[in-house]
C-alpha cells in the first residue's frame, strides 16, 4: 500500500523547483517500494514537459543530504563524459532539477525531503527478464556506468548505507543473531546456520582482496536490477542507469554479482520448490559479455577473473541476511507469509550450491 500524502504537500513541493510553465497534472508513478514517486506534467506554450518528483524515504536513507550530494557529483561527472563522447546527456544521465534556492532537494516543514528529475521519454524499465536481449542490454548499461566513472575518485563519496556490502561484518552480525536467538528459532534452522558458517572464508575473500589492494575501490550502483536501467523504445539499447540512491564506494564485482543473483536465477527469489532453482549458464554468459562490453577494458584482470566470486559472495550475503532476519523475528524484510524469509534463504542457498557445481564453467566463461 502506498502511503497517503496530502495534495497540498505535493503541490507545495512541486512549486519549489525551477521549472518554467504551469502544472497541468501530477499522479503517482511506478511501483517502487521505498520512495514516493510522482509523474508531474507541465505545460508551456502548448508544449508538455514531464518530470519525476520524489519524496525520499528518510527512514531508510538517514542522511538524504549526503545521498543527494553523491547523486549530484556522480551525475555531473557522467554528463561531462557523455558530452565528451558526443552522447545525449539529457537521455543518458539522470538530470536533477534544482530548487528555486539552488539546492538539489527541498526540505518541507514536516521534515520530508523532495527532489525532481527530468522524465526520460521514449524509454522503458522492465521488472522481469522477459527476453534475454533486455538482460544483455542491462549488463551493457551497468558496464558502461562503470566505464564512464572509472576515473572518478570513489573515496570522495559518502557511504549512504555504511558497510552495505561489508560481508565479513554482516557475518559477525549474523553470528550475534544466532547467539542471541531472540525468537527461539535457531534450534529449527541448525543446518541453515551451519551452511553459512562452513562458507565463512568465501564470504571474507573479496573484502580481503580489497584490503590487500588486489581489487580497486570503485563507484558502485549497489542495486543492479534490470528495472534500474531505462531501455530505449526505438533502438532496444540500454540507455540510462537510474535509481542512484545507493551509489557509493564499493566493488565492481559486487554490482556484477547482484545482477547474476537476481537475473540469472531460473526461479523467483522466494521459490519454495528448490528443484526449480539453478544458475542459468546461458544468461550468465550473456551478462558477462554485456558487462565486459560496457566496461570497455576499464576493469583490471583481477576484477574480471573474480566476477564469479562476486556472484557467489552476493548470493551468500543475501541468503545470510534473510536467515538473520528470520532469527530476529522478520523485522527488516517485508514478509507475506509464515517463514517467508526462510524460503528466501533456502532459495539463495540452493543457488550457491548450484554455483559451486558449475564453478568451473563459470570461470571458463569469464576467461573466454
Amino acid at each position: 500500500m502506498a502511503r497517503e500524502i496530502k495534495n497540498e504537500l505535493i503541490e507545495n513541493a512541486i512549486a519549489q523547483f525551477q521549472v518554467e510553465g504551469t502544472v497541468e497534472s501530477y499522479e503517482r508513478y511506478g511501483n517502487g517500494h521505498i520512495n514516493d514517486t510522482f509523474d508531474v506534467v507541465y505545460k508551456e506554450d502548448e508544449k508538455k514537459k514531464r518530470f519525476i518528483l520524489q519524496r525520499i524515504n528518510h527512514s531508510i536513507f538517514k542522511e538524504p543530504e549526503k545521498l543527494m550530494f553523491n547523486i549530484a557529483k556522480v551525475t555531473s561527472f557522467l554528463k561531462d563524459e557523455v558530452r565528451r563522447l558526443g552522447g545525449d546527456e539529457l537521455r543518458e544521465v539522470l538530470t536533477i532539477i534544482n530548487t528555486k534556492n539552488g539546492n538539489y532537494f527541498y526540505l518541507d516543514d514536516e521534515g520530508s525531503y523532495w527532489r525532481m528529475y527530468i522524465f526520460i521519454e521514449d524509454a522503458t524499465s522492465f521488472e522481469q527478464v522477459s527476453k534475454p536481449e533486455d538482460f544483455y542490454q542491462s549488463a551493457v548499461a551497468f558496464g558502461r556506468f562503470q566505464k564512464l566513472l572509472s576515473a572518478f575518485d570513489a573515496s570522495s563519496l559518502y557511504e549512504v548505507i555504511p558497510n552495505f556490502h561489508n560481508t565479513p561484518l554482516r557475518y559477525e552480525a549474523f553470528l550475534k543473531a544466532v547467539k542471541e536467538d531472540k525468537c527461539n528459532r535457531a534450534k529449527d534452522v541448525k543446518e541453515e546456520i551451519e551452511f553459512f558458517i562452513k562458507r565463512k572464508e568465501d564470504m571474507e575473500y573479496c573484502k580481503k582482496c580489497l584490503d590487500e589492494g588486489k581489487l580497486p575501490l570503485r563507484v558502485t550502483h549497489n542495486d543492479t536490477k534490470l528495472n534500474n536501467v531505462m531501455i530505449d523504445n526505438k533502438t532496444g539499447n540500454g540507455l540510462c542507469v537510474i535509481d542512484l540512491d545507493t551509489v557509493m564506494p564499493g566493488l565492481s564485482i559486487f554490482d556484477f554479482g547482484d545482477s547474476i543473483r537476481f537475473g540469472a536465477n531460473t526461479a523467483t527469489e522466494d521459490e519454495k520448490d528448490l528443484s526449480k532453482v539453478s544458475l542459468d549458464l546461458d544468461l550468465f554468459e550473456l551478462y558477462v559479455k554485456g558487462y565486459l562490453t560496457g566496461c570497455e577494458g576499464s576493469l583490471t584482470d583481477t576484477e574480471i577473473s573474480m566476477l564469479p566470486h562476486g556472484a557467489k559472495t552476493m548470493t551468500l550475503e543475501c541468503g545470510m541476511r534473510f536467515l538473520m532476519d528470520y532469527l530476529e523475528g522478520d523485522v527488516y524484510f517485508r514478509i507475506h507469509r509464515e517463514e517467508h524469509n526462510l524460503d528466501r534463504c533456502h532459495t539463495q542457498m540452493a543457488l550457491v550450491q548450484d554455483m559451486e557445481r558449475k564453478w568451473k564453467e563459470m570461470n571458463d566463461i569469464v576467461s573466454k
